[in-house]
């Protein structure tokens, strides 16, 4: 990969997660102006504890990008960042890293000089920006009327996880940040997913200014469907439910890609996810009917191995053509 020419197109990559890491982490071999934006309302684990105890906005998904865009020779730092407490009073449960961005904020009295401070110590090759500085929940309203508080409990489910959610917002509004609204309009691509649809991509939307931003920019926007559906977010969804949502949050004329893996998982890698109450997302027929000013690419992004997973050498390669 040294051999690549990078290219210096800007690139900003949208959402939450794990779906962040493996977006960016697709992206280095090719890209050298990489920008993360990240979703504010992570409320689940580390982060929620240190929500509750510290005031500080969530660092858990401001990490794993963090680690995405650190330098190859920082494999020991990457992994002490990743590194997670499984005993000690106080500790079990939280990841060095988010510590380390906690104590940094408290030092810094700024969660954004915070985050450079932890990018510096990391070496990494971009930027990571929270979407708001504000502090905001994410809430659902399930099919049947009831409301569910809080990222974690949409996330993992303690209600009936099979009724659909009917919409999402944030409480209190959040306002986008400054810097995230000038890394959109200054893009010349940005990619909005893979991840958990209403958890980790939605909420980015639903901060005011964001939606305005990416109808405003010049930028060529791709939406990545996920590959497996999610219970208590996205059960029974196909390829073109997930689309449609993201357009009914958007609205029309914003995305210009939508990318959905047509590559089915074998039965039995199936079935552990089966169980999970989780399957594969099919590249339905309904694809056909969205709005023709999508341009829709059907293609293999599975990875080899035991998870069912986005490829990152097949995710990155198909950015690289796009752009």
């Amino acid at each position: 990969m040294s051999s690549i020419k990078k290219s210096r197109k800007k690139i900003v990559v949208i959402g939450g997660g794990t779906g962040v890491f493996t977006t960016l982490t697709s992206l280095r071999p090719y890209f050298n102006n990489l920008t993360a934006i990240v979703t504010m309302a992570d409320d689940g684990g580390s982060t929620g504890i240190l929500r509750e105890n510290f005031g500080i906005l969530p660092p858990g998904d401001i990490r794993r990008a963090l680690i995405a865009l650190s330098g190859s020779n920082n494999e020991m730092l990457s992994k002490l960042f990743s590194y997670r407490f499984k005993q000690g009073i106080g500790l079990t449960g939280h990841s060095f890293g988010n510590l380390l961005i906690t104590a940094l904020e408290r030092i810094t009295k700024d969660f954004e000089k915070a985050i450079n401070e932890a990018g510096k110590i990391l070496s990494i090759e971009g930027k990571v920006i929270p979407i708001t500085l504000g502090d905001t929940r994410l809430i659902a309203e399930l099919g049947n009327g009831q409301i569910i508080k809080g990222e974690n409990n949409i996330d993992i489910p303690k209600h009936e996880g099979n009724i659909k959610i009917k919409k999402v917002w944030l409480e209190p509004k959040a306002k986008i940040n400054s810097n995230a609204k000038k890394a959109i309009l200054s893009a010349d691509v940005v990619i909005i997913g893979p991840g958990d649809l209403y958890t980790s991509i939605i909420p980015n939307i639903l901060v005011g200014g964001t939606k305005q931003a990416l109808k405003k920019t010049k930028a060529k926007i791709i939406y990545f469907s996920n590959i497996m559906t999610k219970f208590g977010e996205t059960n029974n969804f196909q390829a073109s439910d997930f689309i449609k949502t993201i357009i009914s949050y958007l609205g029309k004329g914003v995305l210009d890609y939508a990318i959905v893996n047509n590559k089915k998982p074998s039965f039995k890698k199936r079935a552990v996810y089966i169980k999970k109450n989780s399957d594969f997302v099919e590249p339905d027929f309904n694809l056909e009917k969205i709005n023709k000013d999508i341009s829709i690419i059907k293609t293999d992004l599975l990875r080899p191995g035991k998870f069912i997973r986005h490829d990152s050498n097949k995710l990155g390669r198909l950015i690289k053509m796009l752009v």
